[in-house]
């Protein structure tokens, strides 16, 4: 859309989260400019214009000084935040971290990996970085919130806006959307497996207790995904975004103390409190998950198999089916409707759904059902689904009462950056900005050469 700024549609995160990996290194040529106390790099240019196209897969090309114009408008946030005396926990810039290099990990197989492909001498060093860009985004997104967070647009507003496009010939067109819900079986271990679990978890304990190391204990046995890089260490707060279970244990103990076994939904669990620091505290912890029988997935594969020869059989509906069996609690009350998670509604859009999702769901008609398939959680937990298209829209012009909360949403976007334009301009005229004389000769939206 025309009236939404190009670089917006990217995302805030580029400049740094992404923009500073590109593939092949490039040299800090020099400063191309200063907003406030912010300084822009002639690398920070060429970096987020590559993550631009290679997010947008060559479709999207942008010039130097639009690339350079909303950078700085980026920077203008981060700096007026500080100003603001905008607040970021310690502890939640860490979450964002650790999410971040667990996505580079998913991407590239390994910390070692992420570490190596992005240049940086050892994992330290990458963290160090990290941090920074997310102390400096989460300024930068809540810089944007407080300035928009009052912008609202009545049902007027929105006909306006839409019958505004049709006159312009400008309506955007939405593609194929589908509506989904899903029956899940879990394959939950025996007794027998969980109580081999506790008993290897008492015996590490003991040992610890006794003198072993609880980091070597970790990395021989522990089941948590980030063990080769941390050693089961992790620095928390009361606000960290760890499970209950984790925080409760870590909290209930003294320093050097090892915990007794506690469950979570990612298994069980021991950890020792290494170091009190104040309201943070340093924990080693190890994770096991206790072991599912063949015999108990290929039941749960058969059960469920049965199920769906039941639906299309119409022995019983699908809705059914989801209150007497899933597993799934968050569906399960719902009959089993999924929700989107990047726009918090039922309907995902086909080009955009994630690629396993999308291969099960491409070809199926409107109440057609998938083959029965296996997944695993990211807690560990093993499963079978079988999803059904409740609903299928084909590709079609946006259309204001069909499509009412998407329009909504675009006139609110359009009206939020009409909000943030004026911003803009009045902070503009309040912040010391210098520009190198390669960026003097660009024609600006903003008067920053003032």
């Amino acid at each position: 859309m025309k009236f939404i700024k190009k670089c917006h549609v990217v995302g805030v995160l580029l400049l740094g989260l992404n923009g500073m990996f590109a593939q092949e290194k490039i040299k800090i040529d020099g400063v191309a400019a200063v907003v406030g106390d912010k300084i822009i790099l002639d690398s920070d240019i060429v970096k987020y214009k590559q993550e631009i196209e290679n997010s947008s897969e060559g479709k999207a090309s942008f010039d130097d000084c639009e690339i350079m114009e909303d950078i700085m408008t980026q920077k203008l946030l981060a700096h007026q935040a500080v100003i603001d005396s905008v607040l970021v926990s310690d502890a939640e810039v860490e979450a964002g971290v650790q999410r971040t290099l667990e996505h580079f990990k998913s991407q590239v197989g390994s910390m070692d990996k992420v570490v190596s492909l992005y240049g940086f001498d050892d994992l330290e060093d990458l963290r160090t970085e990290l941090t920074r860009i997310e102390r400096e985004n989460t300024l930068i997104q809540r810089e944007r919130n407080s300035v928009t967070q009052e912008v609202v647009v009545t049902p007027e507003e929105v006909r306006y806006f839409y019958n505004d496009l049709k006159e312009k010939g400008d309506l955007p067109s939405f593609g194929i959307e589908v509506e989904l819900s899903q029956i899940t079986l879990n394959a939950n271990p025996t007794q027998q497996a969980i109580d081999e679990v506790l008993e290897k978890l008492n015996q590490i304990k003991s040992d610890v207790e006794n003198g072993y190391s609880m980091r070597l204990k970790a990395i021989l046995y522990s089941e948590d995904p980030g063990v080769a890089q941390n050693g089961g260490k992790y620095t928390i707060t009361r606000e960290s975004p760890f499970v209950k279970e984790f925080k409760e244990a870590a909290f209930s103990l003294e320093e050097g103390e090892v915990s007794e076994p506690f469950k979570s939904q990612f298994g069980y669990h021991i950890l020792q409190v290494e170091k009190v620091k104040g309201q943070q505290r340093d924990v080693r912890h190890i994770l096991l998950q206790p072991k599912i029988e063949e015999a108990k997935l290929n039941a749960a594969k058969e059960k469920l198999e049965s199920i769906r020869a039941q639906i299309l059989a119409g022995e019983i509906t699908f809705e059914k089916a989801v209150s007497e069996f899933s597993d799934d609690k968050a569906t399960r009350l719902n009959q089993g409707k999924l929700v989107n998670p990047y726009t918090n509604d039922a309907k995902f859009e086909l080009n955009k759904m994630d690629a396993k999702l999308f291969s099960k769901v491409d070809k199926l008609k409107e109440g057609d059902l998938t083959q029965v398939f296996y997944e695993e959680s990211r807690e560990g937990e093993k499963m079978y689904k079988v999803i059904k298209v409740t609903k299928r829209t084909d590709a079609h012009e946006a259309d204001l009462v069909k499509d009412y909360v998407k329009i909504q949403e675009l006139a609110l976007k359009k009206k939020e950056q009409e909000t943030l334009d004026k911003w803009y301009k009045s902070r503009i005229k309040d912040t010391y900005v210098k520009l190198n004389s390669t960026h003097q000769n660009c024609n600006y939206k903003y008067n920053w050469k003032h």
